[in-house]
C-alpha cells in the first residue's frame, strides 16, 4: 500500500490536518460577513437618521410639538425653561375652551416678551430652526397664555372683590394665579369679538397679555386661527412633569350662558329681518 501511494503522488495527509483545513475554510467567509454587516450598518445609518427626522417633523407639524418656556409670564403653572407638549389635533375635534393653556403665533402682531439675536450665518440659522422645531430653544414669536374669554364673552375687571368676571360671573383664580398677584392691576371691560380669544398669563404682574394690547386691532384679543395648539403636559424637567388641566372655576354653568347663546341669538337676529321682508313681499303681491 505504501509503495502504491508513493507511486501516485505525495503521502496522504493525516485526518486531523484535513479537519483543520476545512475549519479554516469555513471560518474565513464568516469573518468577511461580519465586516460586511458592520459596513452595511454605517452606510444605512444616515438614511435612518434622515427618516427619523422626517417622521419627527411630520409628527411635530400635525400632531404634537414640544415648546420651550422662555419667560416668567405663566409662573407658577409653568416655570422658565420648562418644556411642554402641545396637542395640535385637539381643536379639530372640539372648540377652544376657557381655561385652556394655548400656544399661539404672534407674527405681525404682538412684540416678543424676550428678544433673540438674529443668526449670524445660515448654519446657525438652521440649527436654531431645528432647535425651535423640537422645543430645545424658544420661538421668538410664539406665546403661551391661558384663555379667559372666547368669542362673544363679556370679560371685565374687576368686581367689588377684585375678581375678573366673565359674562357677569366671577372666576376664582387662586389655584393658578401667581402668589401675591391680583387678578389684574389695570381696568378693562371688553366683549370678545367672534372668532377671537382674550388671553392672560398666570403671572399677571409681568405678563404682556391681552391687557397690554387693547389698542391693537381686536382690542387685545387674538385670532383663533393663530392658535397652534393646547399645552397639555409638562415633560421637562422630570420632577415637574404633570398634566395641565382646566381649573374647576371655568366649569361654572353661568360662564357658558352667554357664550353658548351667541350663535342662537345671531341666528334669530338674521332670521327676523328675512321673515319681515318676506311678509312685505307677500303683502305687495296681494
Amino acid at each position: 500500500m505504501t509503495s502504491e501511494s508513493q507511486e501516485h503522488g505525495a503521502a496522504r495527509r493525516p485526518v486531523e490536518d484535513e479537519v483543520d483545513v476545512v475549519a479554516e475554510e469555513t471560518q474565513k467567509p464568516a469573518k468577511g460577513g461580519k465586516k460586511d454587516k458592520k459596513g452595511s450598518f454605517w452606510k444605512e445609518l444616515p438614511v435612518l437618521v434622515v427618516v427619523a427626522l422626517v417622521l419627527a417633523l411630520i409628527i411635530k407639524t400635525f400632531v404634537v410639538q414640544a415648546f420651550y418656556i422662555p419667560s416668567e409670564s405663566m409662573e407658577n403653572t409653568l416655570l422658565k425653561n420648562d418644556r411642554v407638549l402641545v396637542n395640535k389635533l385637539v381643536y379639530h375635534t372640539r372648540d377652544i375652551e376657557r381655561g385652556d393653556v394655548v400656544v399661539f403665533s404672534g407674527v405681525d402682531s404682538w412684540d416678543g416678551e424676550f428678544q433673540m439675536e438674529e443668526p449670524s450665518n445660515p448654519v446657525e440659522g438652521f440649527f436654531r430652526w431645528v432647535g425651535t422645531a423640537f422645543g430645545i430653544v424658544p420661538g421668538e414669536k410664539d406665546y403661551i397664555k391661558r384663555v379667559i374669554g372666547v368669542g362673544g364673552d363679556h370679560v371685565k375687571c374687576c368686581d367689588p372683590k377684585g375678581r375678573i368676571t366673565v359674562n357677569g360671573t366671577p372666576i376664582d383664580e387662586e389655584s393658578y394665579l401667581y402668589p401675591g398677584n391680583v387678578p389684574s392691576d389695570r381696568f378693562f371691560d371688553v366683549t370678545v369679538p367672534p372668532g377671537r380669544l382674550w388671553v392672560m398669563g398666570d403671572h399677571r404682574s409681568v405678563s404682556l397679555d391681552s391687557r397690554s394690547h387693547t389698542g391693537d386691532p381686536g382690542g387685545g384679543s387674538i385670532p383663533e386661527s393663530q392658535v397652534i395648539g393646547r399645552a397639555f403636559v409638562i415633560v421637562w424637567p422630570f420632577d415637574r412633569a404633570r398634566v395641565l388641566e382646566i381649573p374647576d372655576t371655568f366649569a361654572q354653568p353661568a360662564l357658558h350662558a352667554l357664550g353658548g347663546a351667541v350663535p342662537l341669538v345671531a341666528g334669530f337676529g338674521l332670521a327676523v329681518p328675512l321673515v319681515l321682508v318676506r311678509r312685505r313681499r307677500r303683502t305687495k303681491r296681494r
